[in-house]
C-alpha cells in the first residue's frame, strides 16, 4: 500500500522539477493533460463538474458571508480564506484519490471506519458544544466532525460489506460490520444530530437495496429507524417545534418560524433573475446562518429562478452522468464498484435535495449543509472525498461495458427530426 504512495509523491516532486507549471497543472486539472487520454469521457466530464461546482460555490460563500464576517471579524473575507485553506487540503486529496486503484482505497475503508467510530465516541467525552449540539473535537484551531468525517468511509465500508451479503462469508463479520453501522447511527442522533443520521441511514439503506439484501432485512431496518426517529422527536422539544413550524411557519413567524420564513422571503425576493451578485438584503440582517445551512437562499435571491434553476439543471447532469457509471458496471464482479458510485451519489447529490428542499420550505429545516457551497472544512474534504470516488469508479469501468453514450443522446435528436418530417409531410 505505501508503494503507490511513495510512487506517486516521487512522480510528483519528478514532474515539478522536469514539468515546472504543466505539471502543477496536470495535478490541479489532469483531464486537459495527455498522460490521462485513455480516461473515459464520462469521468472527464465529472471532474470537471466538480471543478465547476466547487469554483461557484466558492464565488456564492464569499457573497454570503461578506457581511457576517465583516462584522463578527473585521475582515468580510475571514470564512472565504480558511475555505481557500481546506480547497487546497481538498484538491490535492481529490488528485490522489483519483489516482489510486478502488482496490487500495477499499483497504483503507475498514480502518477509515472505526477511526470515524473511535472520533464519534470522543465527542461525549471532549467534544465542544456549540449551538447546544455536541458534534465537534477542538485540535487546537481545528475543529473535526466526526459525523462528516464519517460519510466517504461508511459508502466504502456498506459497499464492501453489503457488495459480499450473498457470498459465503462468516456471520460475525456481517454482524460486526452491522453494530458499527447502528453504533455510528446513534452516536450521531445522541449528538443530537437527527438530519445528519437520517441522511447516513438512507445512505445504507439504499446501498443495501441496490446490492439486493432481502427485502425482509430492509423492512425491518425501515420499522426500527422509524421507531428511532419517533423516539428522538418525543425526547427533544425542538426537533418537533421544527416539524410543526415547517408545516406553517407563519403562525410563529418570529419564534419557531423564523429561520424558515426568512429564507422563503430571500428565495421569493429573487424574482426571476435575482438582484445580483453580492446583493441579497435578506443576508445582512435576517437570514440566519446564511453562510451554511441556507446558502442556497442567498443563492436564489442573488440569481433569482433563472439561476436557481440553471443550478438544478446542473445537479441533474451531475446525476445522469453518475447513472450512466452505475449502469455500465451492471456486472456482478464490478457489484461493489456500483455500490461505491451509488452510495457517493446518493450522498453528494440527496445531501444537496435536501437543503434545497429545506431552503424553499417543502422539508423540515435540517442541519444539512449544501455540498460545495456551505461553509466548512470537514464537508468540503468529504464531498471531493465522495466525487473522487466516483471519478475513480468511472476511470475504472472497463471499455467493453460502457454505455455508447452517443447513442443516448442521439435519441432526442432523432426523435426531433422524425417530428419534423412529420410536420413537413402534414
Amino acid at each position: 500500500m505505501i508503494k503507490y504512495f511513495l510512487f506517486i509523491l516521487i512522480q510528483f516532486i519528478e514532474d515539478l522539477l522536469i514539468g515546472g507549471f504543466n505539471a502543477l497543472f496536470f495535478y490541479l486539472f489532469p483531464t486537459a493533460h495527455p498522460r490521462c487520454i485513455g480516461w473515459w469521457i464520462i469521468a472527464r466530464w465529472l471532474q470537471w463538474l466538480t471543478f465547476l461546482w466547487f469554483s461557484v460555490g466558492l464565488i456564492v460563500l464569499c457573497s454570503a458571508s461578506y457581511p457576517s464576517a465583516l462584522i463578527e471579524f473585521g475582515d468580510g473575507l475571514y470564512y472565504v480564506k480558511r475555505q481557500l485553506i481546506w480547497s487546497i487540503i481538498g484538491l490535492i486529496q481529490f488528485n490522489i484519490l483519483i489516482r489510486l486503484p478502488i482496490k487500495l482505497i477499499l483497504r483503507f475503508a475498514g480502518y477509515g471506519m472505526i477511526g470515524s467510530v473511535i472520533l464519534l465516541a470522543l465527542t461525549f467525552f471532549m467534544g465542544m458544544s456549540i449551538n447546544g449540539a455536541v458534534r465537534w473535537i477542538s485540535i487546537g484551531p481545528i475543529l473535526l466532525q466526526p459525523s462528516e468525517i464519517v460519510k466517504p468511509f461508511l459508502v466504502l465500508q456498506s459497499a464492501i460489506i453489503f457488495g459480499m451479503w450473498n457470498a459465503a462469508k462468516p456471520p460475525k463479520i456481517k454482524l460486526f460490520w452491522i453494530f458499527i453501522f447502528v453504533f455510528v447511527l446513534i452516536s450521531i442522533l445522541l449528538q443530537p444530530n437527527l438530519s445528519t443520521s437520517s441522511l447516513c441511514a438512507l445512505i445504507l439503506w439504499l446501498v443495501a437495496l441496490t446490492a439486493g439484501v432481502r427485502w425482509f432485512y430492509l423492512n425491518l431496518i425501515t420499522i426500527l429507524g422509524f421507531l428511532t426517529a419517533l423516539i428522538s422527536l418525543g425526547l427533544r422539544e425542538y426537533q418537533r417545534l421544527r416539524i410543526i413550524s415547517f408545516l406553517n411557519p407563519w403562525a410563529n413567524p418570529t419564534t419557531t418560524g423564523y429561520q424558515l420564513v426568512q429564507s422563503l422571503l430571500a428565495v421569493g425576493s429573487g424574482g426571476l433573475t435575482g438582484s445580483g451578485l453580492s446583493s441579497s438584503y435578506q443576508k445582512l440582517y435576517f437570514l440566519p446562518i446564511q453562510y451554511t445551512d441556507f446558502i442556497f437562499s442567498v443563492f436564489a435571491e442573488e440569481f433569482g429562478l433563472l439561476g436557481s434553476s440553471f443550478f438544478i439543471i446542473f445537479l441533474l447532469s451531475y446525476f445522469t452522468l453518475g447513472i450512466i457509471v452505475i449502469l455500465s458496471n451492471t456486472s456482478e464482479n464490478r457489484k461493489v464498484h456500483r455500490l461505491l458510485a451509488f452510495g457517493s451519489l446518493v450522498a453528494l447529490i440527496g445531501q444537496s435535495i435536501l437543503n434545497i428542499g429545506v431552503s424553499i420550505g417543502i422539508l423540515p429545516t435540517t442541519g444539512l449543509p449544501l455540498p460545495f457551497f456551505s461553509y466548512g472544512g470537514n464537508s468540503l474534504l468529504v464531498n471531493f472525498f465522495l466525487s473522487a470516488i466516483l471519478v475513480r469508479v468511472a476511470i475504472e469501468t472497463e471499455k467493453r461495458d460502457r454505455l455508447n453514450i452517443k447513442s443516448i443522446l442521439g435519441y432526442p435528436y432523432k426523435i426531433t427530426k422524425w417530428v419534423g418530417k412529420r410536420i413537413q409531410k402534414n
